[in-house]
């Protein structure tokens, strides 16, 4: 397919192809002539990779050339390609070693990590940064958390990565296909999570502090 057919199976303007061509992001396609180029699925699928990278995962584009770079290497496993966009979408805030109650929150994850048997978690998982700060404001919040405090959300998220995440993710299809699903489970399916739990939560405050369902049903949001 032209370049022209290429936008309008995509729905990505020309000029932005162009751009993703001269930065090396998408493949050249192949030359036909001292002007045109013919494209074919492959390019496609890069497209779709590239705009759910941009548009999900919110990516600038150096982190996104070092996605494209995993992706194209053959020699990285399906793994560490997949962390490679993991991390990208998860950048962890700077540490602050020498703060106890940074090194605290890091050492309550550190434990939790090693209590669920997620072994193959790295020490440098920017992730493992970001929970910890996460419990550093809480805790300046007047809502210190401990681990047991923790245990039910990771055990709701180790059965939720077992039974469905890690098996929407097709290892057996393009590379492309496999980070383009990872991009939308992790930012998507996350966004839907948090969504159902705050739905969750309005039942059961209902339920708990004694709101009667028809009350609930016709009352409007608060004024």
């Amino acid at each position: 397919m032209r370049i022209s057919q290429l936008s309008a199976e995509s729905g990505v303007p020309i000029p932005t192809i162009k751009f993703y061509l001269r930065e090396g992001l998408l493949p050249q396609g192949r030359q036909t002539s001292a002007t045109r180029a013919e494209y074919d699925q492959s390019h496609l699928r890069r497209l779709r990779l590239i705009r759910a990278l941009l548009e999900v995962g919110r990516l600038p584009v150096s982190s996104i050339r070092k996605i494209i770079e995993a992706v194209e290497d053959e020699e990285t496993d399906i793994h560490e390609m997949l962390g490679t966009a993991h991390y990208a979408l998860s950048p962890a805030p700077e540490p602050v070693p020498d703060d106890e109650d940074w090194r605290a929150a890091r050492e309550i994850v550190d434990h939790l990590v090693t209590d669920l048997d997620w072994q193959h978690v790295r020490p440098d998982a920017p992730t493992r940064d970001e929970l910890a700060q996460t419990l550093v404001t809480l805790k300046h919040l007047g809502m210190p958390v401990t681990r047991d405090d923790l245990l039910p959300y990771a055990r709701a998220a180790d059965t939720l990565v077992k039974e469905h995440d890690i098996g929407k993710i097709p290892i057996d299809g393009p590379r492309d296909t496999a980070v383009e699903a990872l991009v939308i489970c992790q930012v998507l399916y996350g966004k839907a999570f948090d969504a159902l739990r705050r739905l969750a939560q309005e039942s059961e405050s209902a339920r708990h502090f004694g709101i009667r369902p028809s009350d609930d049903c016709v009352a409007g949001p608060p004024e």
